[in-house]
C-alpha cells in the first residue's frame, strides 16, 4: 500500500509521540533550567499530555494540507468514547465513598487470611496486585485500575518504600490489570474491539482466555509478594478503617450505582455522560462526604487517550500488512511487541478489519496484544490512569519508560507462558 502525504505525517507524529513518552524527564530538567518557560516544558513532560500535543500537531499539518471540511469531518468519524468513557469512570472508581468500600472489602480479605499479624501487609499487597485486577472483568479495567492504583498510594508507596519495589510493582500492575480483564468479553478494550465481530462471548472468554489469565495474575502478585516480603512486612499495615471517618453506607450504595450504571452504558457517550453529571450533582450535595474528585488527573489521561485516537487511525496503512503476514505463532509475539509501541485495542481492531482469519490467528492476536499491555504507558487504555495517581511517588515525580519496561518484563513472560505456551 502507497502511504498518501497524510498519514506519512501522521505516521512521522506518531513515531515521535512514542519517542516523547520516552523522553518526558528531558523536559522535566529543562523547566528547572529555563524557570522562565517552566510552564510549556512542565506541559511537555507529562506523559499524559504527550498524545494530545502530537495529535494537535497533526490536526493543524492535515487543516494545511487538506482544508477544513476534510479535517472536521475526520475528526468528527473518529471515536471518542473510550477516551470519554475512561475519564469518568476514573472519576467516579476514585471517589472517596467507592475508593473506601474497595479499602474496606482489601482489609476484610485480609484479616481473613490465617497468617501471623507482621505477613498482614503482604497479604493486604497480594489481594491489590491478584485480585483487584481481576475485578477489572467486571467493574472494566480503567475501573480496577483506578482502585488498585490509589490503595497502593495510600497503603505502599506512601510509606517510604524502596525506588526498586516501587517500579516492580507498577509493572506487575499494569501487565496484571492488561490481562486481567479478559474473564469477560467487555471489560478489556482489546477484547472489545473483536468480541460482536467475532462473536466472542463471556463463556467464550472465559473458557479460552481466563483461567489462564487468572493464573498469570496470581503468579505475579505472588511472586512479587515473596521476592520483596522483607520489605513489605516492615510497611506500617492498620487492621481497622484509616484515620477518615467512614461514609454512610447509603452514600456508598449511591456512588456504587454510578459506577455500574456507567458501566452498563459504557459503548453510549450520550448516556455515561448525562449520568456523570448527575454524579457531580450528588458528590457535590453530600461534599463532606467526598475527597477532591480526580478531576485534573482524569482529564489528562481522557487527553492522552484522545490524541492516541486522532493519531492512531493513521496507522493502518503499516500495522495492518505487518498483522496479517504473520503466522499464528509469530502473530503472538508480534502483537506482544507492537503494543508497547501502540494501543493494543488499536491492534486487535485492525486484526478484526481482516476476513478470514483462523480461529488460530484471533485467539493469538489478542493474547499478545493484553500480553503486552503493561510494557509501556501507551500500551493499555488503562495504563495512563496508574501512571497519573502512582508518579508522584517516584523520585523526580516521574516514572523512567526503561524503568517500567524493565519491571514489566517478568510479569510479562509470565502472562506468556499462560497464554501461549499453555494453549
Amino acid at each position: 500500500m502507497n502511504p498518501t502525504t497524510i498519514q506519512m505525517i501522521g505516521a512521522t507524529l506518531f513515531a515521535l509521540a512514542v519517542v516523547h513518552t520516552f523522553s518526558v524527564s528531558y523536559f522535566e530538567r529543562l523547566a528547572h533550567r529555563y524557570p522562565t518557560h517552566a510552564g510549556a516544558f512542565h506541559f511537555l513532560g507529562e506523559v499524559e499530555a504527550v498524545f494530545g500535543f502530537w495529535a494537535l500537531l497533526f490536526v493543524a499539518f492535515k487543516f494545511a494540507v487538506t482544508g477544513k471540511t476534510a479535517t472536521v469531518d475526520y475528526i468528527e468519524g473518529r471515536n471518542f468514547t473510550e477516551p470519554m468513557f475512561v475519564f469518568v469512570v476514573m472519576v467516579i472508581a476514585a471517589s472517596k465513598p467507592i475508593v473506601e468500600l474497595a479499602s474496606l472489602l482489601v482489609r476484610a480479605l485480609t484479616r481473613a487470611a490465617p497468617v501471623h499479624s507482621r505477613s498482614k501487609p503482604m497479604v493486604f499487597y497480594f489481594v491489590v496486585l491478584g485480585i483487584v485486577p481481576l475485578l477489572g472483568s467486571f467493574i472494566t479495567e480503567p475501573a480496577a485500575m483506578t482502585l488498585a492504583a490509589l490503595l497502593l498510594r495510600e497503603h505502599f508507596f506512601s510509606k517510604n518504600i524502596s525506588t526498586g519495589l516501587k517500579y516492580a510493582t507498577l509493572g506487575v500492575l499494569l501487565v496484571n490489570i492488561s490481562i486481567g480483564g479478559t474473564l469477560t468479553a467487555y471489560a478489556a478494550p482489546p477484547v472489545l474491539m473483536v468480541a460482536q465481530t467475532w462473536n466472542w462471548n463471556t463463556a467464550f472468554m472465559i473458557e479460552n482466555f481466563g483461567w489462564r489469565s487468572a493464573l498469570a495474575v496470581c503468579v505475579n502478585a505472588l511472586t512479587i509478594t515473596l521476592i520483596f516480603a522483607k520489605e513489605l512486612r516492615h510497611v506500617p499495615y492498620q487492621a481497622t478503617g484509616g484515620k477518615h471517618t467512614l461514609v454512610p453506607w447509603s452514600i456508598i450504595f449511591v456512588s456504587l450505582f454510578f459506577l455500574a450504571i456507567v458501566v452498563v452504558f459504557a459503548h453510549h457517550e450520550s448516556v455515561f455522560i448525562g449520568i456523570f453529571l448527575f454524579f457531580l450533582g450528588f458528590a457535590s450535595a453530600y461534599e463532606k462526604y467526598q475527597d477532591k474528585l480526580m478531576l485534573r488527573e482524569a482529564l489528562l489521561v481522557g487527553f492522552f487517550l484522545g490524541g492516541l485516537v486522532v493519531l492512531g487511525a493513521q496507522q493502518q496503512w503499516w500495522l495492518q500488512p505487518i498483522l496479517t503476514g504473520l503466522s499464528p505463532n509469530a502473530a503472538f509475539w508480534g502483537a506482544a511487541g507492537l503494543t508497547a509501541i501502540t494501543d493494543n485495542a488499536a491492534l486487535t481492531y485492525l486484526a478484526s478489519l481482516v476476513p478470514g482469519l483462523s480461529d488460530e490467528f484471533k485467539y493469538m492476536v489478542v493474547a499478545g496484544a493484553v500480553t503486552g499491555g503493561g510494557l509501556t504507558v501507551i500500551a493499555n487504555a488503562p495504563n495512563p490512569a496508574g501512571y497519573a495517581i502512582l508518579k508522584s511517588e517516584f523520585p523526580e515525580q516521574s516514572i523512567g519508560a526503561g524503568g517500567l519496561l524493565l519491571a514489566a518484563l517478568p510479569p510479562t513472560l509470565v502472562a506468556a507462558i499462560c497464554l501461549w505456551v499453555l494453549r
